[in-house]
């Protein structure tokens, strides 16, 4: 029996969530015969890059820039959430419901706040979704970083930011388990699709590997209907490094209009 890290930290809450997860990895290790080694102390990137990596996700941005040929895409979930089917997601651009403005372009000048420099839905959906309405390569008058989807919405409803853009996974399961942390805002507008974030094991991981770790996550996923229906997600499908350029697409779109940084 082999020890491996395996960690789903990208939607953690609210709390049904991750207990969800967890209970999916569980049966993944179970079916694998393989034990988890604690990640605890880990940052991101160091559990992205580990040599003992069996199975975590990813966030599209990252996948293509910092871990582009450094490790192996496993598949991406088909969730069934609202603004996510299909392998797709998209961000939902909120602001407050009590700002009178009804427009992207009204929100020119105000305050904005991204979870992160390298979030696909956090900031670069968003800067491609700003870049036909920025002037001289800027919208905002100051964008703040929150450090994650939920602060940046905490920073909406304390009005310390005027604008968002969130991962659409996030906010279904925050309307559905924790509707207090939406409350008070609402979606202006939604950005261009992307895939949904990418499973990932390590780059030395044959074909045959990854085609087994994929086959076993579904077969949990089966085994597991309770999770199906929380987590949203029955299916985990094939998916490459290819279906992600996109993302960079997104990224070279904004920089040919001007708005290579988000600001």
């Amino acid at each position: 029996m082999t020890q491996h890290h395996a960690e789903l930290l990208m939607y953690t809450a609210p709390e049904p969530i991750r207990v969800a997860n967890e209970r999916w990895l569980a049966r993944i290790l179970e079916h694998l015969g393989h034990t988890r080694l604690n990640a605890q102390g880990l940052s991101l990137p160091q559990l992205w890059l580990s040599p003992a990596l069996l199975v975590t996700q990813t966030c599209g941005y990252p996948l293509m820039t910092v871990l582009k040929g450094r490790v192996r895409v496993i598949g991406r979930p088909r969730y069934e959430l609202p603004d996510a089917s299909a392998g797709n997601h998209c961000s939902l651009i909120l602001s407050r419901a009590d700002d009178s403005r009804k427009t992207l372009g009204e929100f020119r000048h105000s305050r904005g706040v991204i979870n992160s420099e390298d979030s696909n839905s956090g900031m670069n959906l968003l800067r491609q979704r700003l870049a036909p309405l920025q002037q001289d390569g800027q919208f905002f008058t100051a964008v703040g970083t929150s450090g994650g989807h939920r602060e940046s919405l905490r920073w909406l409803r304390d009005q310390r930011a005027d604008l968002a853009a969130i991962d659409s996974v996030t906010y279904a399961y925050l309307a559905q388990h924790a509707p207090e942390e939406v409350s008070g805002l609402r979606v202006l507008a939604r950005s261009a699709c992307s895939p949904t974030l990418p499973f990932i094991t390590v780059a030395s991981a044959t074909d045959e590997h990854v085609e087994l770790l994929r086959q076993v996550m579904n077969q949990a996923l089966r085994e597991l209907p309770d999770v199906v229906r929380t987590l949203g997600l029955p299916e985990v499908l094939p998916a490459g490094e290819g279906d992600y350029q996109v993302v960079l697409d997104y990224e070279h779109e904004a920089e040919a209009l001007g708005y290579g940084r988000l600001r």
